[in-house]
C-alpha cells in the first residue's frame, strides 16, 4: 500500500505543478492503439502479424519445428467526435483461437485527462503495451513477459490516463478486475500469474485492483517508465458468502493471493544504437494457505511467495551510417533472468526449476518501418539443470 501512496502522490503533485500549462501537442508512442486514438477522421483501421518457425535442436537429439501463424491482430477506431472515441482489438491465434484484446471508450475530459473504460492492457513494463512485431527484437516476446507480466495483459475497468506535455510526462491510473486465482485457471508457480488471465471472458470479481503507470520522455530518445500493480486474485467463494459464517469466510479468504507488483522500464535510441531494459518486483501474500487450499491429492501447491525477473538488450542499426539506405539491418543480444520462487513461504523449499536464465541473439531486416524479417538463436536453461534448451526461431512481423 506504501508503493501505491507513493504512485497516487506523483500523479496529484503532477497536476498540481503542472495543470496551468499542460498544452495541445500530441505525445508520439509506437503501439497501434495510440496511433489510432491520434487519427483524425471517423473511422481508423490498423493491424499486426506474427509468422513464426520455431525449431528446437540439439547435438544428441532430432526434434520437429513448428511453423505457426502466431497471430493476425485487427484494430478499430471510431470518433464519434472531437472528445468521444472508441477502440477494439481483435486477435486470432494460432488460426483458431479468437480474443477481442482491447474494447475501449475514451472521452477527452480536459487536455490532460482523459477517462477510459472498457477492456484494457494494464500498462506494466514495455511489452504489455508495445507488442507489435516490428517494435521489439527477436521473433518471439522477452520471457519474463510470459511469466511475470503476462503479455497480453488485459482486464476489465476504468480509469483515466494523459499527458503533461511541457513536463513530458504521461500517466495511467485504472481501477481493474484481478486474476482468477480460484479455479483451474489460477496460479501456477511455475508459469508465473499467466494462466489467471480472464481476458474479459465473463470474468468475475470479488474485489478491485489498482493499476498505474507513469513515463517520462523529456530526454530525446528516451522514455522512462515506473509502473505498479496492487490488488487481490478473485475467489468465487465470496459470492453469495453468509459473512456470519467464519468457517465459510476463512475457507474464502484461503483462496486469495495479494499481489504487490512493481515495474521499471527504460528504452534508449540514439544514432542507430538501441538500449533497453525493464525489472519486475512481485510480492504474493497468503500464499502459505493457498498453497494448501489448492492441494491436489494432499500435496500442497507451490506458489512462492515473491517472484522477480528482469531483461538487458543491445543492439545497432548496421545501415544507420548509410543515409542512401532507407532501410534497417539491425543485429541484438538480449540477457533475461527471472524466478517464480525469489522467495517462499517457511513451509517450503525454494525449486531451483523455477529459476531460469535466457540468453539470445538475433538479426533483423526491416524492410520498412512496419515490415520485419527476424531471426535468432535462443539458449536458456533453469538452475536445476546443467544444459541449455536451444532454439532456433525465424519469422515475419508487420504492422500497419
Amino acid at each position: 500500500m506504501k508503493t501505491t501512496s507513493l504512485l497516487l502522490s506523483i500523479l496529484f503533485l503532477s497536476y498540481v505543478s503542472l495543470a496551468q500549462s499542460v498544452g495541445e501537442q500530441p505525445a508520439k508512442y509506437e503501439n497501434m492503439a495510440d496511433k489510432l486514438l491520434a487519427t483524425d477522421g471517423k473511422l481508423s483501421i490498423g493491424g499486426y502479424a506474427q509468422i513464426d518457425y520455431n525449431q528446437p535442436f540439439s547435438s544428441d537429439r532430432r526434434y520437429n519445428g513448428v511453423l505457426d501463424v502466431h497471430r493476425l491482430v485487427m484494430l478499430f477506431g471510431y470518433n464519434f467526435d472531437a472528445r468521444t472515441q472508441f477502440i477494439t482489438e481483435i486477435e486470432y491465434e494460432h488460426v483458431n483461437e479468437l480474443y477481442i484484446e482491447q474494447a475501449f471508450l475514451q472521452y477527452r475530459i480536459l487536455p490532460w485527462l482523459n477517462f477510459r473504460g472498457g477492456l484494457m492492457l494494464i500498462p506494466m513494463g514495455i511489452m504489455n503495451e508495445y507488442h507489435e512485431p516490428p517494435t521489439y527484437n527477436g521473433v518471439e516476446r522477452p520471457m519474463i513477459d510470459n511469466v511475470i507480466a503476462p503479455t497480453t495483459w488485459r482486464e476489465l475497468g476504468f480509469g483515466f490516463t494523459g499527458s503533461f506535455y511541457q513536463a513530458d510526462l504521461r500517466y495511467q491510473l485504472y481501477v481493474v478486475n484481478g486474476f482468477n486465482g480460484y479455479d483451474t485457471r489460477g496460479i501456477v508457480t511455475g508459469r508465473g500469474l499467466r494462466s489467471g488471465r480472464q481476458k474479459g471472458i465473463e470474468s468475475y470479481i470479488s474485489a478491485p485492483n489498482l493499476s498505474g503507470k507513469l513515463e517520462y520522455y523529456g530526454i530525446r530518445g528516451l522514455n522512462v517508465g515506473i509502473s505498479g500493480y496492487f490488488g487481490d486474485t478473485q475467489s468465487k467463494l465470496y459470492n453469495n458468502l453468509d459473512k456470519s459464517d467464519p468457517v465459510a469466510l476463512a475457507r474464502a479468504d484461503s483462496s486469495v493471493v495479494g499481489i504487490s507488483m512493481i515495474g521499471a522500464d527504460a528504452r534508449y535510441t540514439r544514432k542507430g544504437f538501441q538500449l533497453r531494459g525493464q525489472y519486475y518486483y512481485t510480492g504474493l501474500k497468503n500464499t502459505a494457505a493457498y498453497n494448501q487450499f489448492t492441494a491436489v491429492a494432499g500435496k500442497p501447491n507451490d506458489t512462492g511467495s515473491a517472484m522477480t525477473g528482469y531483461y538487458l538488450e543491445a543492439a545497432y542499426n548496421l545501415f544507420q551510417p548509410f543515409a542512401s539506405l532507407k532501410t534497417e539491418l539491425i543485429p541484438f543480444v538480449r540477457y533475461e533472468e527471472f524466478n517464480t520462487h525469489h522467495k517462499v513461504d517457511a513451509s517450503m523449499t525454494a525449486k531451483d526449476t523455477y529459476h531460469t536464465k535466457v540468453w539470445i541473439g538475433g538479426l533483423g531486416w526491416k524492410m520498412v518501418p512496419g515490415a520485419v524479417l527476424k531471426a535468432d538463436l535462443q539458449f536458456h536453461k533453469n538452475m536445476a539443470s546443467d544444459k541449455f534448451t536451444k532454439t532456433f526461431n525465424a519469422g515475419i512481423g508487420i504492422m500497419f
